[in-house]
């Protein structure tokens, strides 16, 4: 069974920076797709950051691109997104997700989810 715990949300002001966390259990993140996603309330959600099966770096929506960043650990088996820059907009929850099978895209669908974690920036 594979679990995703996201922590590390909170109130920040804008301008400020936030590190996100994602703790897995019951796999392993290779080979596999890990991806960042966030739904602020009336909005649909969003890809903001991920990491492909491979291990590189994948950029979300062009409005947090060259702000938020998603890196892993593997001996820690998490991943975070380190988010600079912080604005108002960015204020929403965010979700750490990913595929039930090896050598996908992060785009063709993701069958884990954690709950989420709170991201607030005020102005």
């Amino acid at each position: 069974q594979v679990q995703l715990v996201e922590s590390g949300g909170g109130l920040v002001q804008a301008g400020g920076s936030l590190r996100l966390s994602c703790a897995a259990s019951g796999r392993t993140f290779s080979n596999y797709a890990m991806g960042w996603f966030r739904q602020a309330p009336g909005k649909e959600r969003e890809f903001v950051a991920g990491i492909t099966w491979s291990g590189g770096s994948a950029n979300g929506v062009d409005s947090v691109k060259g702000r938020f960043t998603a890196s892993y650990e593997n001996a820690k088996n998490t991943v975070y997104l380190q988010m600079n820059s912080l604005k108002p907009e960015d204020t929403a929850v965010y979700y750490c997700a990913t595929s039930s099978r090896k050598y996908r895209g992060i785009m063709e669908g993701m069958d884990y989810w954690g709950k989420g974690t709170l991201v607030t920036v005020s102005s």
